[in-house]
């Protein structure tokens, strides 16, 4: 039994007549006669009997009607809520981001996708990129947004922005580096603030200055990227940092910034999702807000100074 036998078998109950039913069903009157006969012949009884008020249902007929009617129900509570998807998508969702990042998308991703995907149960969760990309791989979380992912089989990594490294420091000055660029030869003087390993920009830090032979001085590790902003601010040392996470702090003139130089220090910005897994009409719109983010971030000037041009 298949659902347009369902179907016609219904529709023939309902109105007593093969005319009306084909009409009602859009199918010629033999197609719907073959049919149903075709379904009494599967289950080996009839369904049907004619008597001098016309085509009416035998007792047999009454039992699968009371069915009949469920499953036509059913099937077209199913197709709706199916078709519901495709322009008002489900469910729930979690992204995963570094803290310098979620301070400058957290907010505006939020707002936008809340409102224009209500039915979406959202989550944000922080950590390092080494932790996203666990959680990312595990399935506690759904999309990543992290620097200089790993390319492996199990991961789909989309380059988002390529940003420059600024260096950060108290209003003050002490190590006297002026207004223009500093040459990345100054670190070896200047007393840094950095994360420790396997914090993500540090490793990307120690890639960079490694390959130009080059030592920072760094005489504090501090993991919280607030803490160390406030200590930069303080006096306490200088700090390396996209630019982003700090505009507040440099534009309310509470710290400096400065390029630097020979070589200048960037990394690259890449939206992560898991090959493993089906990609949901949720997660594909939590990428196109991403990215739609970013581009108006960027845009507007909010993202970095020394932005690097967008890459997708």
């Amino acid at each position: 039994m298949d659902l347009k036998q369902i179907k016609a078998f219904a529709a023939l109950a309902e109105f007593g007549s093969f005319s009306r039913a084909g009409a009602v069903l859009s199918i010629a009157q033999p197609v719907l006669s073959r049919q149903i006969k075709a379904l009494e012949q599967e289950l080996d009884i009839e369904l049907f009997s004619r008597n001098g008020r016309g085509i009416v249902l035998t007792e047999a007929g009454k039992v699968l009607h009371d069915y009949a009617g469920s499953v036509l129900d059913t099937v077209a509570r199913a197709t709706s809520e199916v078709i519901a998807l495709r322009t008002s998508p489900r469910g729930t969702i979690a992204i995963g981001m570094p803290p310098s990042v979620g301070s400058v998308l957290t907010v505006p991703l939020v707002q936008c996708f809340r409102s224009e995907f209500p039915d979406i149960a959202m989550r944000v969760v922080e950590g390092f990129s080494g932790h996203l990309l666990e959680w990312l791989i595990t399935g506690k979380i759904d999309v990543a947004v992290l620097y200089n992912a790993p390319r492996t089989s199990n991961l789909r990594a989309e380059p988002l922005i390529t940003e420059e490294i600024s260096l950060l420091g108290p209003m003050s000055d002490p190590s006297g580096l002026g207004d223009g660029p500093v040459p990345a030869s100054r670190l070896t003087e200047i007393p840094m603030i950095l994360p420790s390993r396997p914090h993500g920009l540090r490793l990307v830090v120690d890639a960079l200055l490694g390959e130009a032979k080059i030592a920072p001085r760094i005489e504090l590790e501090v993991d919280a990227m607030p803490s160390t902003l406030s200590l930069v601010e303080q006096g306490m040392g200088y700090t390396l940092l996209s630019y982003g996470p700090a505009r507040s702090l440099v534009e309310a003139g509470r710290i400096k910034s400065w390029s630097i130089i020979d070589p200048v220090l960037t990394r690259q910005l890449i939206l992560v999702t898991s090959s493993q897994r089906p990609t949901t009409a949720a997660t594909r719109a939590l990428a196109r807000m991403v990215r739609q983010q970013i581009k108006d971030l960027v845009r507007r000037g909010l993202w970095a100074k020394g932005t690097g041009p967008l890459m997708a």
